[in-house]
């Protein structure tokens, strides 16, 4: 612990920092009672435009216009705001993807189309270690379609390697679901490798980007991807139960044969048809009504984003993770707290994961405390550092009232 100051190194940092004014540009950054938000990777901080474009849209276009809106932009907006977002933090072509419904949704709808397309195949591949809603929806796909679910077993403190997919893919499998940056570890895989390796056995592949989007860089059309779905109140600031966002590579759309056809998803919706037919391109993965009002914070995110470029936000990212980790070995470690995400800053993403059989009743301490954390089964806490609205200072914040506390046994 020589020579370790947490409060001079995070000046330090913070002080070198060139995306430290865009902090400014979130609200509650500077309010007291919030001390340090470490959650960014579960519900991201409103932006303060966000606050005056609501209100602009409440009184001017839903007010003003009416249901004119929807001639005027609204029922376009879902593929222009997919289409920006794959231009700013997807590496994806115009016309591959689309905001629209929950992830969890998205996901089924994805993954239910990819085993449509192989039907001589009879396994599903994930991982033991994914999120819930991804497991849950594989499950029930293999249910409805007779399917049979292969486990990829993966490292505690890692995440899914070409070499554990390689083990269980092969002439049956029809889909592999994997995420991009693990929920619990952080840890980043490696898309293009796995990707490769999938193609290679002549299945398809759909990647859960919910825990990278805005903060990892991705490069779906470079990597191969067929498919891809995220949530966008995390890192893209979109709000409780924004919606989600799903891509889907050119050349599977013709054939895309997805789930739950809706009336915004056929080709003419308002010939109000007596039957279904698909539109042309990534509206067809359209059904309902779009959620304008939730697009509008998503909307304000992207724009940041474009402005301060994602090589920027990785690197940022990457420093907030590693400052975190110096931290823990310095104070944490001592007191039996084992760092349950990669070592190397490559291989993270933007949060990592800390254990101690003390942490499950200390979380809601730090919580009434102002500082708010992750709490991750078994033991885990979990640091969400944001890049845009986290400072280095709210991270030593964060370690030091857990420091202390494992001191008292509070």
């Amino acid at each position: 612990m020589t020579g370790f100051s947490l409060f001079d190194r995070a000046a330090a940092l913070d002080a070198a920092d060139p995306l430290a004014p865009y902090r400014g540009h979130f609200l509650g950054a500077e309010d007291p009672a919030v001390r340090s938000y470490l959650d960014g990777n579960s519900l991201g901080r409103p932006l303060r435009a966000t606050l005056d474009n609501l209100t602009a849209f409440v009184t001017d276009q839903w007010g003003g216009r009416l249901i004119r809106g929807w001639d005027e932009g609204w029922l376009s907006l879902p593929e222009q705001l997919g289409d920006r977002l794959g231009r700013v933090a997807l590496g994806a072509a115009p016309g591959q993807c689309v905001v629209a419904d929950s992830t969890t949704v998205l996901l089924y709808k994805l993954a239910r189309a990819a085993v449509a397309a192989r039907p001589e195949r009879t396994e599903i591949v994930i991982d033991r270690d994914n999120f819930p809603t991804d497991r849950f929806v594989v499950e029930g796909i293999a249910r409805e379609r007779g399917l049979t679910v292969r486990w990829v077993d993966v490292a505690y403190d890692a995440g899914a390697t070409p070499a554990d997919v390689a083990g269980v893919v092969g002439e049956n499998t029809a889909l592999v679901l994997l995420s991009h940056v693990a929920y619990r570890s952080g840890f980043v895989a490696d898309v293009p490798a796995i990707t490769a390796l999938v193609h290679d056995a002549g299945a398809l592949i759909l990647w859960d980007l919910s825990h990278s989007v805005g903060s990892v860089p991705a490069e779906l059309d470079a990597w191969g991807v067929d498919f891809a779905a995220g949530c966008s109140y995390k890192y893209l600031n979109g709000g409780p139960g924004a919606p989600a966002w799903a891509y889907a590579a050119r050349r599977h759309l013709p054939t895309l044969d997805q789930p739950i056809p809706g009336w915004l998803g056929s080709a003419d919706p308002f010939a109000m048809g007596s039957e279904y037919r698909p539109a042309d391109g990534i509206r067809r993965l359209v059904s309902g009504t779009p959620p304008i009002v939730g697009m509008l914070a998503i909307r304000d995110m992207l724009a940041l984003l474009e402005e301060v470029g994602m090589a920027a936000v990785r690197e940022k990212s990457e420093l907030l993770t590693a400052f975190a980790v110096e931290a823990t070995d310095h104070l944490l470690a001592p007191s039996g707290v084992n760092l349950t995400s990669p070592r190397s800053p490559e291989h993270r993403g933007g949060h990592i994961t800390i254990d101690h059989p003390a942490f499950a009743g200390m979380v809601p301490g730090l919580w009434q405390e102002g500082i708010i954390p992750d709490y991750r089964n078994p033991n885990g806490i979990r640091l969400g550092l944001s890049p845009l609205s986290t400072s280095f200072h709210e991270v030593a914040v964060a370690l030091e009232a857990i420091t202390t506390r494992l001191a008292d046994g509070t």
